[in-house]
């Protein structure tokens, strides 16, 4: 027994002195750790300084029972359990037996709140008990932050984001600018593999990311946004883009893409008007008249005979929209009413035997390259050449009318644009500057890549045409007398590629007579243009419409109509009056509501959301809410009474 007693005393006299360095740093490394703290990211601002993306503090409390000495906790628990019922929904008996329970088991990581706000976590710091600190009080606060859109997610893919999925849109191209400089944090471990901070400060704060000012306007982004889905969710179409391009400066001041779910609703899905390369239809007919017109082979008064609106080349039938086509008819009206008789013969008569002097012009139009965004993603145009194999017979014919050619909705926006601006093309741009500690470190300058893409003479011609088409051709459904625009529709079939079905055969190489794709280019006022804008429809419902005219138009016109209504350009004066029932409504029934319930909770499910806040907050209770659109379940029943200072939990659908 004594040499086993020896054996012990030298063995514990090795651990703690010949070994004692070696276990303590392995203890340390076992129950201590350093933890990083990730800095939030910069904002994505409007150009009007509105927050388009932030990064938010989040919080989540956990209470350590074992600091706390049993006569604080008796003296405070009821205290403290109506401070936590009156801020997080559930009822002060709830939190006292809850907390009871936990201090019974000795419990040194109990759950209070997930993610609840910066205000809020420093109202919570000053409850009883909590405001004792860590030591004292067992108040734990661990920090995270996440990425918000206060608009939602209106222009989210262009915003874009940098994340577990990739880098996209702004945040993506610039992710590095963004970044901050991360903080440290000392954890400690406790039961159950849980850790807890050792101290109420961190060890090292972390730096703020740097800001980025976009060039979108909130309120010009919103009107975009609801004139796309209006039409959108009415003709049940697959997807749409509508973009609003600021004509001297090319600053995109609205950009909305929106595709359809399986369940019919609409959301952010592709970033389309940059990335999707399709064949545009008679919008591209704009580029075939003032190439012919800028050579000077034909004038807008050269008269030619669309026939009966059908002829063929090499066996290909080329169709007016209208049957017995036009007759004789200018080259001016040949674009007001998209005759594609008419463009095809004009262009074959021209420059069959030269396709290459017409092809160079589409080169100086921006329509053979990508324009070459910062953002990531942005479509391949594609454009036949007579150098190439693929060229054949009909490639130029076909080209003059928008089909052969594949090219994005932002490059056609840049060459209407140009037009719009007196000849000169200017590069679309997203970002204004970028910022650092409110310091702006770079101005983003517009950009000009051709600077004059037609004579004076062209131009004013097809600006002159343009708005015809507005006046007395394919768009005279959306001519308004109080301000003036100036544009051109077009409707184009899809082309089925061939693939095979389900069953090993082969299908599709055609052009579809049930898919189109509807759109319409232009710009305002038509003397005097301040904004061009696109807008383009995937796959209307056939039965309800499918025309350039009938489906993207009358977009056009509701942007450019509330644009002059709530931003009045060039002093033009508006007199159409813009009546919103249903907000009018809305309103009413937001009154009687807060008259007649004015002492019970109301009933606020199928609400608006933003209406519930208001008319909650109006009678007294504080609202808290997850989600966007209409009320779907509240936390305070109907009827129940009123109690001012209470929260009410609002699920949002």
């Amino acid at each position: 027994m004594t040499l086993f007693l020896l054996v012990i005393v030298f063995r514990v006299f090795t651990i703690q002195y010949s070994e004692g360095d070696k276990y303590k740093k392995l203890s340390t490394e076992l129950t201590i750790r350093q933890d990083t703290i990730y800095a939030n990211k910069g904002n994505v601002y409007a150009s009007d300084g509105n927050l388009l993306a932030t990064s938010m503090s989040k919080f989540t409390i956990r209470m350590d029972l074992v600091a706390v000495n049993d006569n604080l906790f008796e003296k405070n628990i009821t205290g403290l359990s109506s401070e936590l019922s009156k801020m997080l929904g559930k009822s002060q008996k709830y939190y006292q037996e809850k907390l009871r329970n936990a201090k019974k088991r000795k419990h040194r990581y109990l759950l209070i709140a997930r993610n609840i706000g910066y205000t809020d976590y420093l109202k919570m710091k000053q409850f009883p008990i909590f405001n004792k600190g860590v030591y004292k009080g067992g108040f734990i606060a661990e920090h995270k932050t996440v990425r918000a859109h206060p608009i939602g997610k209106i222009a989210a893919r262009t915003i874009g984001y940098d994340d577990y999925r990739g880098g996209a849109g702004i945040e993506g191209a610039f992710s590095d600018f963004m970044e901050g400089e991360n903080g440290l944090r000392w954890k400690q471990k406790i039961a159950k593999n849980q850790w807890k901070p050792i101290n109420d400060v961190n060890e090292k704060e972390p730096i703020d990311g740097h800001d980025i000012i976009t060039t979108i306007d909130v309120n010009i982004q919103d009107i975009t946004h609801h004139a796309l889905l209006d039409k959108l969710e009415y003709f049940e179409a697959d997807h749409g883009c509508a973009v609003v391009m600021e004509t001297a400066t090319g600053e995109i001041k609205a950009i909305s893409n929106l595709g359809r779910t399986s369940s019919g609703t609409y959301y952010e899905k592709r970033n389309y008007a940059v990335w999707e390369s399709h064949e545009p239809g008679s919008t591209f007919k704009l580029a075939s008249l003032m190439i012919a017109l800028d050579d000077k082979v034909i004038d807008t008064s050269t008269v030619v005979d669309t026939e009966k609106g059908k002829i063929f080349i090499h066996n290909r039938k080329v169709e007016d929209s209208r049957r017995g086509g036009y007759g004789k008819i200018s080259a001016g009206r040949v674009f007001e009413v998209s005759s594609n008789v008419g463009i095809v013969k004009l262009i074959k008569k021209h420059y069959d035997d030269k396709p290459e002097k017409f092809i160079s012009k589409l080169e100086d139009y921006g329509f053979t390259k990508p324009v070459g965004f910062q953002i990531k993603g942005e479509g391949k145009p594609y454009v036949p050449n007579p150098k190439e194999k693929s060229w054949n017979k009909i490639s130029l014919e076909w080209m003059s009318w928008g089909y052969g050619v594949s090219v994005t909705p932002m490059q056609t926006l840049m060459f209407y644009n140009a037009v719009a601006n007196n000849g000169v093309m200017v590069k679309p741009r997203f970002i204004k500057e970028l910022r650092r500690e409110d310091k702006t470190e770079k101005i983003f300058e517009t950009e000009v890549l051709n600077s004059k893409i037609a004579s004076k003479e062209t131009l004013s011609k097809v600006r002159k045409v343009m708005e015809n088409v507005v006046i007395k051709g394919t768009a005279d459904n959306i001519y308004s007398s109080n301000f003036s625009m100036a544009g051109k529709t077009g409707t184009a079939k899809k082309y089925m590629p061939r693939t095979k079905n389900k069953n090993g055969k082969w299908e599709g190489g055609y052009y579809s007579t049930k898919h189109y794709v509807a759109s319409f280019a232009g710009f305002f006022p038509a003397d005097k243009p301040k904004y061009s804008c696109i807008v383009v429809v995937h796959d209307p419902k056939k039965e309800k419409g499918y025309y350039g005219a009938t489906v993207a138009a009358p977009v056009f016109k509701e942007i450019a109509q509330k644009i002059y209504t709530t931003t009045p350009v060039d002093n033009q004066s508006v007199e159409d009056k813009v009546e919103f029932l249903a907000i009018k409504n809305q309103f009413e029934n937001f009154d009687k509501k807060l008259n007649k319930e004015h002492q019970r909770v109301p009933d606020v499910r199928g609400m608006s959301g933003m209406d519930a806040l208001a008319l909650l907050e109006n009678i007294g209770l504080k609202v808290k809410f997850s989600g966007v659109g209409k009320v779907k379940s509240q936390s305070l029943k109907k009827g129940e009474k009123l109690i001012k200072g209470k929260t009410i939990f609002l699920k949002l659908s």
